[in-house]
This record gives structure tokens, sequence and C-alpha cells, in this order.
């Protein structure tokens, strides 16, 4: 899976866009009622959410007094952003809000996936996966087999040739090692083999550890961004899924906040190597049963 899809392009054109307006001293509601979009059309395209044509970039363009130059530097950017990525054959089972993660991912350089309650998708095996989507009540089971293979597929990203994967980085807590699933044993030794053929790091956090800050405040992932030739390297961005959406924040104060919880883990976690014999006892212990 070497295609990264439309998403980083997307996002950089979004970025430069809201620059643009906010220099201009324009709101978002007064931007959209100048060029007649509704706010939420004006919010998805800044947010890398959709791909513009290069009139409506133009129009925009004209708005904020963008110079010509520029103009047409990001209308080309606009045109990158009709681009294909292979999750776009799924396009009407996933959600917006998820599509443009999964471009994020693909495009990354490093993750770093603090998980309290599940394994990360990039890591479960496909009967873990099926459970956990079937337990869902809204949605249909025809669906299922399809974010499964979605899911399946994401995967590739950790052992792709090029461009070279990205690293990923994993704290999850021991009571997810430990909530039975049909399949867990499987699932443990799964986990522990791509720990030991380097595929990803995971670090545990036993039950002795005491609350914090940091293990009460819910999942999230800091995806970390190469560089693109002269363009300017997409900003450090945390993911943080909900029931009904999710939400991505770039903000320098942002992203130092989640970092500071990141670190806060790594404090309270067994280290590498307790953490990887953590794994293989309790996969044992399962398989025993």
């Amino acid at each position: 899976m070497t295609d990264v899809g439309s998403s980083i392009p997307r996002r950089q054109l979004g970025r430069f866009l809201r620059q643009a307006r906010e220099q201009a001293g324009l709101s978002l509601e007064a931007a959209g009622a100048d060029l007649e979009w509704s706010r939420s059309t004006m919010y998805r395209i800044e947010g890398g959410q959709a791909a513009v044509k290069a009139r409506d970039v133009e129009a925009m363009c004209r708005l904020y007094g963008i110079s010509g130059e520029m103009t047409e530097a990001l209308k080309k950017l606009a045109a990158q952003t009709k681009a294909k990525g292979w999750w776009h054959a799924y396009g009407d089972t996933l959600p917006a809000w998820f599509e443009l993660y999964v471009g994020l991912e693909a495009a990354a350089s490093r993750l770093r996936h603090w998980e309290p309650a599940v394994l990360p998708g990039l890591l479960q095996t496909r009967e873990y996966a099926e459970h956990l989507l079937r337990s869902h009540p809204d949605l249909p089971p025809r669906e299922v087999g399809r974010l499964v293979e979605v899911r399946m597929e994401r995967q590739k990203v950790l052992t792709r040739k090029k461009p070279e994967p990205p690293r990923l980085e994993v704290i999850v807590d021991e009571g997810v090692l430990r909530r039975e699933a049909p399949g867990m044993g499987r699932q443990l030794a799964h986990l522990h083999n791509q720990v030991t053929n380097g595929v990803a790091s995971i670090q545990v956090v036993p039950r002795s550890a005491a609350p914090t800050f940091a293990l009460t405040g819910g999942q999230f992932i800091i995806l970390e961004f190469p560089p693109l030739g002269i363009r300017t390297p997409e900003p450090t961005t945390v993911y943080s899924e909900l029931l009904t959406g999710a939400l991505y924040l770039d903000k320098p104060t942002e992203v130092a906040a989640y970092a500071k919880a990141w670190r806060s883990l790594e404090e309270v976690a067994l280290d590498l190597s307790r953490s990887t014999d953590l794994i293989a006892m309790i996969a044992k212990e399962m398989r025993d049963e």
C-alpha cells in the first residue's frame, strides 16, 4: 500500500485557506455569507474534510486578497485533493470523520497510541476486530465484514516497503489484555509477535498503577508527519475518537497537552521488556484456560 491518498493536500489547503481568512479579518460565518456557502461547508473545507474545486479556491482567494501567484499555487494543491486512496472504495461504509483519519494514518511517520479500553485497530486480529464491530448496536451486520476488511487493509501500513512505515508506539492498560473476548489468546499471541518482530513497541500500564490525569483522560493518538519535499510538514495532530465522531487537534498548545499526557503514561507504564513479558504471560494463561 503505497498510496497515501488525498488527506494531506486537503489538510494543507484547508490550513492555508483558514490562515488567509483569519488574516483578512473575516469570521467563518462572514466568509461563508460572501461566498454563499454554509458554515458547515466552510468548516469542512478548512478542516481538510472535503476536496475543493479550483474555481472555489479562486473565489476564496479573491475574497481574502491573496496574490495571483499564491492563488495559482493553491489551485494546484486543490487538484491534488482529488486523488483517491484505497479507502475510498469503502466510502459508503466509512464515516467521513474516520475516512480523514485513515488518510492521515497512512501518511504519518510516527503514531503514539494510548488505549485504555481495547487494543488498537492496527494490532487487532480479524477475530478480535469482528467481535468489536458486531457489538455495535447501530451497525448493520452486512457492514461488519467490510469494516473488518478496512481494518485489515489499514494494518499493511506497518509492513509496507515504500514509503517507510510509521513507527507505532502503543501504551495499553493491563485490563485491556485481560478482558476476555473470542480468540483472545490468539490475539495476545499476535500482539507478542508484532512486538518481537519490531512492528510496534508496546508498554503496559499495570493494574497496580495509581490513577493519574492521563489515565482518566480517554483514548488518543498523536500523529507526526515526515517532510514532503519543499512543503511545510503537516503539523503534529492529535486524534481522539468519540461514539459519534472524532476530534482532530493540531494547535501547538493542544498537542503539547497530549504530549505531556503521553509522558505521564510512560512514567507509570512498565518498560518495553517487562511489558513484553507480561503480554506473553497473559497469553499463556488464556491458552491454558
